[in-house]
């Protein structure tokens, strides 16, 4: 026998947007491999640098080195990652554009454009990609779940957001960021 619980759920008010980048938790790098300035700027994107000399070995790396496809999207996402960090979102994007167009299947892109388009808040825009980098399989699921989370509370769906903000705990069950923004969360059962 099935039972069905309703429930509704409310939260505090919350400034979206100021936990898209929190501790850099929503940005997920790439790792390059092999070596030259593309696994630098791998390292450095990893190590959660933001610094535009960074992004400029990024920026080399692309112009001058020979990737493989996956390396190529990779540091465009890692560039991009750059760029989220210093909350240029339109900047950012375009790389993930750029990745996606590259590697349709490369989660993280996805994951990351979907965290700049939170930032800029567009969360149905955000919301998607998100989605679907969910669905393409993550190194840090619980990075999408987190910023998906931000998408459904700029959406105003907060028993989505809820349920969002549980996944990433769920998977990464020391990780604050999500924590402090269940605790604004109150259920009760209906």
């Amino acid at each position: 026998m099935l039972r069905s619980l309703a429930f509704s759920v409310t939260a505090a008010a919350v400034v979206l947007g100021s936990g898209v980048l929190a501790s850099g938790a929503s940005a997920q790098s790439v790792t390059v491999l092999g070596g030259g300035m593309a696994r630098q700027c791998s390292d450095a994107a990893l190590a959660g640098e933001s610094e535009r000399r960074f992004e400029a070995v990024c920026t080399l790396a692309l112009d001058t080195e020979l990737l493989s496809t996956r390396d190529r999207a990779g540091t465009f996402v890692n560039r991009g990652v750059m760029k989220l960090r210093r909350k240029e979102f339109g900047a950012a994007r375009d790389d993930f554009d750029r990745a996606v167009a590259l590697k349709p299947d490369l989660g993280e892109a996805y994951v990351n454009r979907g965290a700049a388009a939170v930032g800029a808040r567009r969360y149905a825009e955000g919301l998607a990609d998100l989605t679907r980098a969910i669905e393409l399989g993550l190194e840090e699921p619980e990075k999408a779940y987190y910023n998906r989370a931000l998408a459904h509370e700029g959406l105003d769906d907060m028993t989505s957001a809820y349920f969002d903000y549980r996944k990433a705990v769920e998977l990464k069950p020391d990780w604050q960021d999500p924590q402090r923004e269940l605790a604004r969360f109150t259920v009760q059962r209906r």
